[in-house]
């Protein structure tokens, strides 16, 4: 019977499928459609889709990858390969964008009438309507799991679709400005839209990598994520006494946790290891995928009073303890 790990592993694998066959369909009917048009709008958007499809396979396996257990090299996980990933898959967009404004610059310089372009028009309307439900997909598993390739690769179909959007509106004032006023130049339409496209592509491109980037310099969990993992602690209070030194970080859709927690120290070693299993097993259950790793440490009335020590007891309860010990607070 399969995990929660090994279930969530595998719906970012087959989501992760569905992005590239539906990417590698767009690229051969953008490409085929803007070549026979000579639209270098409807090629920017096959390229886009281009590096669509190679971001879907390097995600592809980049999820396969990370979802190997930890082994003697790899003793944390191989869950950074996502961010690797991410990473790569930014720069190859922004190469695209680079090579569309050159082409579409060319094209400004000496426009060239359209052929056909409503065969545009219906290839980005097709384009819009498969990347919009693909991309919805992908951001609600990626979001389920916290998988940071599924995230990006959900942004760059969510970036064609509006790429796509921006196409559409030229091609459909070229091919309007046709019947209404058939002696007004309107090629330069085309170009501009394919550098419009460039300038979206390169802007998520960015957004891409600062996000990728973030848990390869092993960034701490966001506060609020940090504060709901205080509150599986604080929830075993009093048996629990106190929890410092919380320490977190991410390496793809996986979380890690360590601190140190303050208990009674007459407390047995079987007992204590009991609590920190049921915290564990407490984060896990909301965060899964986490390896938690807990410190024990005695609590006596000197630790209770000091405020390092993050205490979790009430005024009563501290004064109960160093009553029994025979101090004051």
């Amino acid at each position: 019977m399969e995990d929660g790990v090994e279930k969530r592993d595998k719906r970012k694998r087959n989501v992760a499928l569905l992005s590239v066959f539906s990417n590698t369909s767009l690229v051969f009917l953008k490409i085929t459609i803007g070549t026979m048009m000579g639209s270098v709008s409807v090629i920017s958007e096959a390229i886009h889709s281009g590096m669509d499809l190679m971001a879907a396979v390097i995600a592809f396996f980049a999820i396969r990858t990370s979802a190997k257990p930890a082994d003697e090299d790899h003793p944390f996980g191989h869950g950074k390969i996502e961010n690797i990933s991410g990473i790569i898959e930014a720069l190859l967009i922004l190469l695209a964008a680079g090579w569309i404004i050159y082409e579409a610059a060319g094209k400004l310089r000496s426009p060239q009438p359209l052929s056909e372009p409503v065969w545009g028009v219906a290839v980005m309307l097709f384009s819009v309507a498969i990347n919009m439900l693909v991309s919805h997909r992908l951001f609600v598993v990626g979001e389920e799991t916290d998988s940071i390739a599924l995230k990006a690769d959900a942004w760059h179909l969510r970036a064609d679709v509006y790429t796509s959007l921006g196409v559409l509106i030229g091609l459909l004032i070229i091919l309007l400005g046709g019947y209404i006023s058939p002696g007004t130049n309107l090629q330069w339409v085309d170009p501009v839209a394919a550098i419009l496209v460039a300038l979206h592509i390169a802007r998520t491109s960015y957004h891409l990598i600062i996000e990728s980037a973030q848990d390869l310099i092993d960034l701490g969990l966001p506060d609020d994520e940090v504060e709901e993992i205080r509150g599986h602690i604080a929830a075993f209070a009093p048996t629990v006494r106190g929890v410092h030194r919380l320490r977190t970080r991410k390496a793809g859709g996986d979380r890690f946790v360590d601190f140190h927690l303050r208990v009674d120290a007459a407390m047995s070693v079987d007992e204590a290891h009991r609590i920190t299993d049921m915290i564990a097993c407490s984060i896990k259950q909301h965060y899964p995928g986490t390896t938690v790793t807990i410190h024990i440490e005695p609590c006596n009335c000197a630790m209770a009073n000091a405020g390092s020590c993050g205490c979790l007891l009430s005024d009563e309860a501290r004064q109960e303890i160093c009553s029994k010990a025979g101090r004051k607070i």
